[in-house]
């Protein structure tokens, strides 16, 4: 009988087809987003060195000014890894600089690629510019397809670091899934990735006002990053077939 008086049990909870994420997943989604903020903000000269892509160990060197342009010194970028080159966004544009190596003897010049917020189209794009130009403001899209989960950071680096994936089929990725570490304001101090392992060379610098070009900016075509194919050679004509050797007459 008080089985008979007790109130209707509570109805099960509404289920919904897109169940929360875990609140560590959240958290370390939101942090990301937090230092990617502060690394669009983020103005400096520092020096990273390159390793695990073509070639040895390599330093980059990296430059955001407080005006908003930016230019980044890529050794062995272009030409196969025989030239040395520079991007730069000022306020004329985007420009390609290539300069003084064994691949180019020649003083350094420029080439615009475009305007200033334009991508380096991609048979010029040494990828190298990318974390500290537009990858950033990707990482700081909270609609961006990305998975981001907190992850240890490597030996001997500084920061907080995150693995992101791309949750999106897309072969067009908008930046290189791998991990990613930030300072606390939002200096990368290293980044793992398909574009090799980036790592910040000590204390950055400040930042100068603007940037400014490593040459003139000349007429000529820009540096690819492959090597330039070999030009055709012509072959020597065949020489013709030949009859048989008259006999002399009696």
């Amino acid at each position: 009988m008080l089985a008979a008086c007790a109130a209707d049990p509570p109805a099960d909870a509404p289920t919904t087809s897109e169940d929360p994420l875990p609140a560590s997943v959240d958290s370390a989604r939101d942090q990301l987003t937090a230092l990617a903020t502060a690394a669009r903000d983020r103005h400096f000269t520092a020096r990273y060195t390159l390793t695990g892509s073509a070639g040895p160990e390599r330093t980059i060197l990296v430059t955001t000014a407080n005006d908003g342009t930016w230019r980044v010194d890529v050794p062995a970028g272009a030409g196969g890894g025989t030239i040395d080159v520079s991007l730069a966004a000022t306020a004329d544009g985007l420009f390609q600089c290539a300069l003084p190596s064994a691949g180019h003897p020649e003083a350094a010049g420029c080439v615009r690629l475009g305007d200033r917020d334009d991508r380096v189209p991609g048979r010029y794009d040494p990828r190298v510019q990318h974390p500290f130009t537009d990858w950033p403001a990707v990482l700081n899209d909270g609609r961006a397809p990305l998975a981001v989960s907190a992850t240890p950071a490597p030996h001997g680096v500084d920061g907080t670091c995150f693995a992101v994936d791309s949750t999106s089929a897309s072969l067009d990725a908008p930046l290189d899934v791998g991990t990613y570490c930030y300072g606390p304001d939002g200096t990368l101090t290293a980044l793992h990735s398909a574009l090799g392992t980036l790592r910040l060379a000590g204390p950055p610098g400040p930042a100068p006002d603007t940037v400014t070009l490593a040459g003139p900016v000349v007429d000529r075509s820009p540096w690819q990053t492959t090597s330039p194919a070999p030009e055709p050679t012509e072959s020597a004509p065949e020489p013709a077939e030949s009859g048989p050797e008259p006999t002399a007459t009696p």
